[in-house]
């Protein structure tokens, strides 16, 4: 098959299986279901990506399980690490315990959110936080994937963690499991503090 042929086909292969990966309109009970964890230090391979810098932060409001509301533009005036994790997502769980380790080290000068994509929202995040037992991240829901949608801008992938500054711009992100408790975080985490 020559060149010109097969670019075409793989253009439409990769736009394909992207837009297969993540269906907003899929029912709640299809969420995706969780696989077997491998070892951390394999699924932590996210990489710091500044190419949305300046970005402002999205004007979305949330719950946790109990019903109180935070929105994430009433932050401003604190830099905000945003975490969009699940429940279902190894790399994300992997994460999890450095996230409540820099939110602990960093706490009064940086706001770490996570914010769970869950489909059944509390039902999943509720079990899961008090199984965890984090002692500095609060459990926020996001059941209809909102602000996966608004960050990812339509292609959302778990984990997908933002740091804004304190006047809401993004700084940089980082898509995929990372090691908050690493030298290259902790250094990462400074420039806004």
């Amino acid at each position: 098959m020559s060149r010109s042929k097969i670019l075409p086909l793989l253009a439409a292969t990769g736009l394909a299986v992207a837009l297969a990966g993540c269906d907003r309109q899929t029912p709640p009970d299809t969420q995706q279901k969780e696989v077997a964890t491998p070892p951390a230090e394999s699924i932590l391979t996210g990489t710091i990506d500044r190419s949305h810098a300046g970005d402002m932060v999205p004007d979305l409001t949330f719950a946790d399980p109990q019903g109180g509301k935070l929105s994430l533009a009433s932050l401003k005036g604190t830099p905000v690490l945003l975490n969009l994790w699940a429940t279902w997502c190894a790399p994300c769980k992997a994460e999890m315990p450095t996230l409540d380790q820099i939110a602990g080290d960093e706490a009064g000068k940086l706001r770490v959110v996570t914010v769970s994509e869950d489909t059944k929202g509390a039902e999943q995040v509720t079990p899961f936080f008090a199984g965890k037992k984090f002692k500095h991240l609060e459990p926020w829901l996001d059941a209809n994937g909102d602000l996966g949608f608004a960050v990812g801008k339509g292609n959302s992938v778990l984990p997908t963690t933002v740091l804004y500054d304190a006047h809401g711009k993004e700084v940089w992100r980082v898509v995929g499991g990372f090691d908050w408790s690493s030298g290259e975080a902790r250094a990462a985490v400074k420039e806004v503090l």
